[in-house]
């Protein structure tokens, strides 16, 4: 094996030490994070740490909340514990199960925490199946206070357990902004594909890891260090080797390797009885986890993906979903439809609110209804101002467009002027969450891929409104839009509505 170049080294707090320990890899120009030598893995287990202090302080007292219940929320009836000391030995009993129960799911392994909604999955699937069997064994033997755990302990113990993961979710974000609690990382592969996952790894914090190191597997690239002072090593069969000296975490492989089938095989044995994890990264553009399976078959692992459905069970419960939530939102909006009328009329003379035509599912088009935020007759005078167009693609933008009014800045800020399309969800016309909604102009420009947008119904928010909404260019735009539509699932949208809140408190790309 190769032996692996030797970084310059620097001196930090009387200690001589190697600059690849202190510096991130950027090879495009992206912020690096100073880090400082060792495995950062001792971050994980202080967090986890904290994780499960929390957890058992929010299940110890969502138990409590149980026992100082009213009586009457148990079943009538009397049961053999139902002396004060039996029920707190029950109690024990639900604490214990439950903690263990949420070990055993790793709703704190470290690739899962912070990232994803498949933390707070496994949190709720953990609660409520341990509340299964508890409430299996309460059937069982016939106890009637057991209802109380039910009513009150699972609901109350669920919210606040998401509640705190987001809340601890939020406080390793600002630390990872500083270069803190985040995974040392090597890249491996051919240059464009390491360019490609350091992108990806830079544009996605949540990501959690900093790259400080790459392998070309062209034994005749080039070494130059880059401008940060990260080395650029060369050739597969220093790869192990490079992972020990950087005191890397991981080893991502970027793409298919050169090497042949046996690398990654040989690449494993090579890292084993190391802290560093071996992860594979696949360019397999528009597929997300839920719909990749593996399977091994005598030796030879399968990797299935699932085709994408467009009808079917789940589309039935997002449409449900979209009524009950329209159908509820509405009458509670109405104090602030009417309080907005008045500011619109008052402001400017014309209608209250403004209907459109835009395209849905499968090229049908719509009327779709939106607060007026532009002076009457506004689409008229678009074709004298494309001069000024920055909108990307097919999407006509000006920033400070001449034709909007002073509330209509105010509305188009907070989307606002978006709520009266609670109406098209309601009679079917929009979802709650999808693509963007196009005009028929920008559906009739579709090239290719991009008519795989109108493959679902359009949605009040989407990717598109949580990632800059119109600061996104067009080819992002399209990659959002046509990565939901083949991606879905009723958690995602359940997230994306929830980061649509932090959005509009927030606006950022409104215009």
């Amino acid at each position: 094996m190769s032996q692996v170049r030797h970084a310059p080294t620097v001196h930090v707090d009387g200690k001589q030490r190697s600059a690849l320990h202190l510096v991130g890899y950027d090879p495009l120009g992206y912020t690096a994070h100073i880090r400082t030598p060792g495995s950062s893995l001792a971050w994980a287990r202080a967090y986890r740490s904290k994780l499960r202090l929390t957890d058992c302080l929010i299940v110890i007292a969502a138990t409590l909340c149980a026992l100082i219940a009213p009586s009457w929320l148990s079943s009538p009836g009397h049961s053999p514990i139902d002396s004060g000391s039996a029920q707190w030995a029950v109690s024990g009993v639900i604490v214990l199960s439950w903690i263990t129960v949420m070990g055993s799911f790793r709703t704190r392994d470290r690739r899962i925490v912070g990232v994803g909604a498949g933390e707070y999955k496994r949190v709720i699937t953990a609660s409520t199946m341990t509340f299964g069997l508890l409430a299996i064994s309460f059937l069982v033997l016939d106890e009637t206070f057991a209802r109380k755990y039910l009513i009150v302990t699972l609901p109350l113990g669920i919210v606040a357990l998401v509640i705190s993961r987001w809340l601890w979710r939020r406080w390793l974000a600002r630390q990872r902004r500083f270069g803190h609690y985040l995974t040392r990382a090597i890249v491996v592969g051919n240059r464009d594909d390491i360019e490609y996952v350091a992108a990806r790894i830079d544009e996605k914090m949540g990501t959690a890891y900093t790259i400080v190191g790459i392998v070309h597997d062209d034994p005749h690239s080039d070494t130059t260090p880059t401008k940060t002072g990260v080395r650029v090593y060369r050739g597969l069969d220093t790869v192990a080797s490079t992972a020990a000296a950087l005191h890397a975490d991981a080893v991502i492989i970027a793409g298919q390797p050169s090497a042949g089938n046996d690398f990654i095989r040989n690449l494993a044995w090579q890292l084993e009885g190391t802290a560093a994890e071996l992860v594979l990264a696949s360019r397999l553009a528009n597929v997300a986890g839920p719909r990749i399976h593996f399977r091994p078959v005598e030796g030879l692992p399968l990797i299935h993906v699932e085709i994408p459905q467009f009808e079917g069970g789940k589309h039935v419960i997002k449409r449900a979903l979209d009524i009950v939530v329209s159908a509820v939102m509405l009458p509670l909006l109405m104090p602030l439809f009417l309080v907005l009328a008045i500011l619109i009329r008052v402001d400017s003379p014309g209608p209250v609110l403004f209907r459109q035509q835009r395209v849905g599912r499968n090229g049908r088009t719509f009327q779709m209804v939106k607060f007026r935020t532009m002076i009457p007759k506004a689409e008229d005078q678009q074709g004298s101002l494309f001069a000024l167009n920055e909108g990307a693609g097919m999407l006509f933008k000006i920033k400070d467009d001449p034709r909007v009014t002073r509330i209509g800045r105010v509305l188009r800020k907070y989307s606002l002027d978006e709520l009266p399309q609670f109406w098209n969800v309601l009679v079917g016309e929009m979802s709650l969450v999808g693509p963007r909604p196009p005009l028929p102009r920008e559906a009739l420009g579709y090239e290719g891929a991009v008519h795989r947008r109108l493959y679902i119904k359009p949605g009040l928010t989407g990717m598109w409104q949580i990632n800059g909404r119109s600061d996104l260019n067009w080819e992002d735009s399209v990659r959002l839009d046509l990565y939901y539509v083949e991606n879905w699932s009723l958690v995602g949208d359940l997230v994306i509505m929830w980061r649509t809140l932090r959005v509009l408190l927030r606006p950022v790309g409104a215009y």
